[in-house]
Formats: C-alpha cells, structure tokens, sequence
C-alpha cells in the first residue's frame, strides 16, 4: 500500500455510507452498483450518488421524478417573435429563434449549452430577458481571466485544470499521475499542492 492512501474499499451493498462518501468512483461503477442492487442508473453522476446515498442509509430509494408534462403549443418553428414574446415549456432552438437573436445581437450570435439550459428552465421570462442572459453569457466568456466553471461531478478536469495552473513546470502525464493518486485516497478530490507529497 503507497504511503498515506487508505485501501480503497469495493463499492458493494455492505459498503458504510461513510465509506461510500468518503472515496472517488467512476460512474462506470455506480452504474453497475445500480444494476446489481435494483436501483435506477438513469440521469447525471450526482442524481446516482444521491440514489445510492439513500440506498445506503435507508435500504431503498426514490423513482427519479418524470419531467412535467408540456402544456404549451408555441410554435417556435414559425412563429413571428417579438421582444416580449415569452419562453415557453416547448422551447426549441430552431432556426426562426437563430434569426431573431441573430437580429437583435449580431452575426456573433451563436447557440451555446449555457443559454439553451437558461432558455429551457425559464419559461414565462421574456425573449428580451433571453438576449439579456445570451450577453451576460457571451461577456464572461470573453474575461480571458475568468476559469471555465466545472460542474461538481466533474472533478477530474477540475483537478487536471487547477493542477497544471499551479504547476507549470509538470507534464499533463503527472497531473494525471497524482489524479490517479488522488482519487485512491479518502476524502475530497480537489487539487491541493500537499498532493505532490503523495508518490507512487
């Protein structure tokens, strides 16, 4: 065993929740804990983590809701937009919202992840509201000193990025080493310089 990491228990039904909670696991390997024990591995790394979390302090858990049902016909296809124009629960990025954004932004405009999320979880928010929130998005894109935020569940890129800025001088091969070293170890994944203790 390499000094200073704890042996990395089998994620299996006997696991503590502590354990559990306490040591990095692939999805990959909650999936097929959910497989094996009976439990939906429908949905992101997070939503599994929570289902097995329950799984393992109370011996069930909860069927992930059902998204609401669309209650709205808007036709976003054809439709003839206006700045109030509202959001709807059928949003769709379709090529009739490209030319209006387009209109009222610029030939920059261009769809990107960030503002079709806001688009779809902000029904009754206006088109205006949307060119708005594109901008917000657009601008701290450009902040060249502002870091690309990372979703939680990623915490292997988040310790590749944060490793290779504080240490210019390592290869992208060592971040990974020490990830590696890392994520065997009890505890959060989130780089620290302690971490270059840890030798193999």
């Amino acid at each position: 065993m390499e000094k200073g990491i704890e042996k990395r228990p089998e994620l299996k039904s006997t696991i503590s929740l502590n354990d559990f909670q306490n040591f990095y696991w692939l999805k990959t390997e909650l999936v097929a804990f959910c497989k094996t024990n009976g439990i939906s591995a429908s949905g992101g790394k997070n939503e599994i983590v929570c289902r097995i979390e329950q799984f393992l302090a109370t011996g069930k858990y909860d069927l992930p809701l059902k998204k609401a049902n669309i209650t709205s016909n808007f036709d976003w296809k054809n439709a003839a937009l206006q700045l109030n124009t509202k959001l709807t629960d059928n949003y769709k990025n379709t090529e009739n919202v490209r030319a209006f954004m387009t209109l009222h932004i610029g030939s920059h405009f261009k769809f990107n992840t960030g503002f079709m999320n806001w688009a779809n979880a902000n029904a009754g928010k206006t088109l205006t509201d949307a060119i708005q929130e594109w901008n917000r998005i657009y601008d701290r894109k450009r902040n060249k000193e502002q870091k690309t935020e990372i979703a939680p569940q990623f915490e292997y890129n988040r310790y590749i990025r944060d490793f290779m800025a504080d240490n210019p001088d390592q290869t992208f091969t060592s971040a990974i080493r020490f990830w590696k070293l890392k994520s065997r170890r009890m505890g959060d994944n989130k780089y620290d310089s302690n971490d270059l203790l840890f030798e193999d």
